[in-house]
């Protein structure tokens, strides 16, 4: 999956298909399963004393978020191949590998993509992330900025770039 702008998220088949079932799941047997917790908690008597209840109502609230979550992304998805950049052109859908302050031995090869298709293989960051943001545009060689959470400016070099075939 890979992301190009804010509006369109370019989804493999398989990627939607495994959102696509959380989402009917979610929608689904798990708001019947969230409502029969809350009603067995709320027949356990007060409610400003009870944990159950509490506790179920936060895990409804987190489980409405993804259904919404859920349902953006899929309404604003395009199933197939992203559109390719440039030859060595950092762009959603890329693998790359960036060195820090330009040592080529503190290096990091990440996944440029929406957070959703994150894999146990490759760290991944968005493209809105500050460094996702950063990188994105840049060619094989070129430095670029990004802001770290403290309000300092670091830097690293693209070092290489090639699609993610995943």
């Amino acid at each position: 999956m890979t992301q190009t702008s804010e509006s369109v998220t370019w989804l493999t088949q398989a990627a939607y298909d495994q959102l696509k079932a959380e989402l009917d799941y979610l929608s689904g047997p798990a708001r019947t399963e969230i409502a029969t917790k809350i009603a067995a908690a709320r027949e356990e008597g007060d409610l400003r004393e009870n944990g159950g209840y509490h506790a179920a109502k936060e895990e409804q609230g987190k489980q409405e978020l993804r259904v919404r979550q859920l349902t953006q992304l899929l309404e604003n998805a395009k199933v197939g191949t992203a559109p390719t950049s440039a030859e060595g052109e950092v762009a959603p859908g890329m693998l790359v590998t960036i060195a820090f302050d330009g040592d080529e031995d503190d290096t990091l090869e990440f996944l440029l993509a929406s957070r959703e298709y994150a894999s146990d293989e490759f760290e991944t960051y968005s493209p809105q992330s500050p460094l996702g943001s950063g990188v994105l545009g840049k060619k094989v060689g070129e430095d670029a900025q990004y802001e770290l959470p403290n309000g300092k400016k670091a830097t690293v070099k693209v070092m290489a770039v090639k699609p993610f075939n995943g």
